[in-house]
């Protein structure tokens, strides 16, 4: 692959990531579908279309029934509800800073409690990240953020956390995703029938296939396809972008607000997790 190739296919995976932020703002926010609607739909879809890459590659088909499948399975059932759900309240951008500084922190406390050398500045920018969340997060009487949103996306962004520390060393990444994607439905399916059951809305419906099976299936496929080219650091630092694009087009197609607030607080987290990259090998 060329590497105008590469990037070209690098910036539209950012988008097509920044743009299920987007999409799951539209569907319950504006469109009015209920959050576990939206995740069951989501995560439907998206299992059809990884299975669909699946099926049509040349190689072995992936195993479902391995502890490790049913432990990512749960932790992208817990992402897929918190994410919809915080997205009632949460504007797109605030929500993916949110999820993103999460996800930068947990990654580092578990490093933390493996007991592995932790250089000094993965200290410095989880330090730094962490601040930049408590900026974002900190009661200040109206600019408070929505808790039940706030709570939602946290705890989304920890199993997100969860399910990438046990995805490390799959050797067969998109047919593991497609694998943890069937096995999700059920558990978020669960959830939803467990909730008030009512009309779906058709533009919610649709909205939510195109982010299963276009921004998360085939976003993800392409993103493992894409990764072997790129240096762990420069993948890293590629993902920065998502809030950043989040934020953007929030502002620009949703109609969402940009704060001071939200711009020292998102500088803050991406500057300390590009510290902490700086350091990856």
């Amino acid at each position: 692959m060329t590497p105008l190739k590469t990037f070209a296919l690098t910036c539209v995976i950012m988008c097509a990531f920044a743009a299920n932020s987007l999409l799951n703002r539209l569907g319950v926010a504006i469109q009015h579908m209920d959050p576990m609607d939206f995740a069951t739909v989501r995560t439907a879809a998206g299992a059809v279309m990884l299975w669909v890459l699946v099926i049509g590659r040349n190689g072995p088909k992936p195993a479902l029934f391995k502890a490790r499948r049913f432990a990512g399975a749960a932790a992208l059932a817990v992402y897929m509800v918190g994410f919809s759900w915080a997205y009632i309240t949460l504007d797109a951008g605030l929500g993916a800073l949110i999820l993103f500084g999460v996800l930068q922190i947990v990654v580092f406390g578990w490093a933390v409690v493996e007991g592995g050398h932790i250089p000094l500045l993965r200290w410095v920018g989880a330090a730094i990240a962490l601040a930049g969340l408590c900026v974002l997060l900190w009661p200040s009487g109206e600019a408070a953020l929505p808790l039940g949103g706030a709570l939602a996306m946290t705890v989304a962004g920890a199993a997100w956390a969860a399910y990438t520390l046990l995805g490390r060393g799959e050797a067969d990444p998109l047919g593991a995703t497609a694998s943890n994607f069937l096995l999700c439905l059920p558990l978020v399916a669960a959830v939803m029938l467990a909730t008030q059951i009512g009309p779906m809305p058709i533009p919610g419906v649709i909205t939510a296939i195109i982010a299963g099976a276009v921004t998360s299936g085939l976003g993800y496929a392409l993103w493992y396809r894409v990764l072997p080219s790129l240096p762990t650091t420069v993948a890293g630092i590629a993902q920065l972008s998502v809030p950043v694009i989040a934020v953007a087009a929030g502002v620009a197609l949703l109609g969402e607000d940009l704060s001071a607030r939200l711009i020292i607080a998102g500088a803050l987290v991406l500057g300390g997790i590009a510290v902490s990259l700086s350091v990856r090998r």
